[in-house]
């Protein structure tokens, strides 16, 4: 039997061209890297990243990024676990099982607290730590940064500033162009 070029075609899918996510930029200190990124959102970018292999004060500012949800995820979290510890003794105590121990009221709110206090922060911290998760897009086992074979270093000693193709304000060249002004020791193109 022979093969035709349709029965090939239908078996190997068309191979997709890798297209362009954004730019980055390797920086050689913590301090290059805070100033590029300053730069960067003063010319109006606002869909880029900053990779470092440690915390660097002032990072998240300059990409401007300002946390409003994480809070109230807290107090929401504190609050409904509250509610909670709250409405599950009251449940208990006052609807299901009333027993009246030594002519105290059923509803004896000093002796709900502590399991109010501690499930509304249990509620609180596991609230934050979903919530985070998902805010911040984890789990994330591949990122397009990744085929950029220098980012291999920006664990160890090495700070990188991304600019993605979606920015508004992106243009290859012309942003090429601003990073390499910015002092970046080099300006790799990310692809998909």
């Amino acid at each position: 039997m022979a093969v035709t070029r349709d029965v090939v075609e239908a078996i190997e899918p068309e191979i997709i061209p890798p297209r362009l996510y954004g730019l980055i930029a390797e920086f050689e200190t913590a301090h290059q890297l805070l100033q590029a990124t300053r730069r960067a959102y003063a010319a109006g970018y606002r869909v880029m990243d900053a990779y470092a292999p440690f915390p660097v004060e002032g990072l998240s500012d300059a990409l401007g990024f300002r946390p409003k949800a994480v809070p109230l995820i807290g107090l929401f979290g504190g609050m409904l676990g509250a509610a909670t510890g709250y409405g599950l003794q009251f449940f208990i105590h006052v609807i299901s099982l009333p027993v009246n121990v030594g002519g105290r009221p059923l509803n004896s709110w000093p002796s709900f607290i502590p399991p109010t206090f501690e499930l509304g922060v249990l509620f609180s911290a596991l609230g934050l730590f979903f919530g985070l998760l998902i805010l911040n897009g984890h789990p994330e086992p591949y990122h397009p940064v990744f085929n950029v074979e220098a980012f291999a270093r920006a664990s160890r000693d090495r700070f990188f500033l991304a600019i993605e193709a979606r920015d508004p304000q992106f243009d290859a060249d012309a942003t090429r162009g601003f990073l390499q002004s910015l002092g970046a020791r080099e300006v790799s193109d990310v692809l998909t």
